[in-house]
């Protein structure tokens, strides 16, 4: 339950810092504060961007997932070598489904068809300095003969795939070696999950 609704704040201007694939917003806004007294001006840049989808694709007959691996130029401050394994995911075209979403870059990005989707679960991955919304699935797919580079060359894509163990995923999420909130969610929710995901996607394979 939350304390307040969309009535409880307003937007009192904003300014286009910067416009390219991406943009960047500054809000001025107010709000109601929990001890019921209104909140000063507040300013804040926001990175704008759409909407996006990620799905997890599983094959419950071999026990195993279907991870990407790529570039992501959000890693090169950090430690670790900036190339990550992540869940088939794209930005939502004007008026696309998610689901379609799903599909589609499933097929460019692992060359794999989804048989069935499953919603787990829409969220905010950095609502402080993001709009972005992610809609995630857990598909089901075929693994055999999964692998090889995809991805649009136009694009600048260049995306291995990985046929996983399941049980080597979770060691890959208790060593950290996955480590984008997408892959870890989905897994963990797979791995949760995992009776009834089996059950339901066993049947429709039979």
């Amino acid at each position: 339950m939350k304390s307040f609704g969309s009535s409880d704040w307003k937007l009192l201007s904003q300014d286009l810092c910067y416009e390219g694939f991406f943009k960047l917003v500054r809000y001025h806004f107010q709000h109601k504060k929990f001890n019921g007294e209104q909140s000063s001006v507040l300013s804040r840049e926001i990175f704008v961007r759409g909407d996006a989808t990620c799905v997890l694709l599983y094959d419950p007959f071999k026990d195993a997932v279907v991870l990407v691996e790529q570039f992501r130029v959000g890693g090169l401050l950090h430690d670790k070598a900036p190339w990550m394994l992540e869940l088939v995911a794209g930005i939502n075209e004007s008026g696309e489904e998610p689901r379609d979403v799903a599909k589609r870059e499933s097929i460019e990005e692992a060359d794999a068809s989804i048989l069935d989707l499953l919603h787990i679960q829409d969220f905010y991955p950095s609502p402080g300095g993001s709009t972005e919304r992610i809609h995630l699935f857990a598909g089901l797919v075929d693994s055999s003969g999964l692998g090889g580079v995809h991805g649009l060359e136009h694009e600048g894509e260049d995306i291995k795939t990985h046929v996983i163990p399941l049980d080597r995923a979770r060691t890959m999420l208790d060593e950290g070696v996955i480590d984008n909130s997408p892959a870890i969610i989905a897994l963990q929710w797979l791995l949760l999950n995992k009776e009834s995901v089996d059950a339901r996607w066993r049947q429709l394979g039979t």
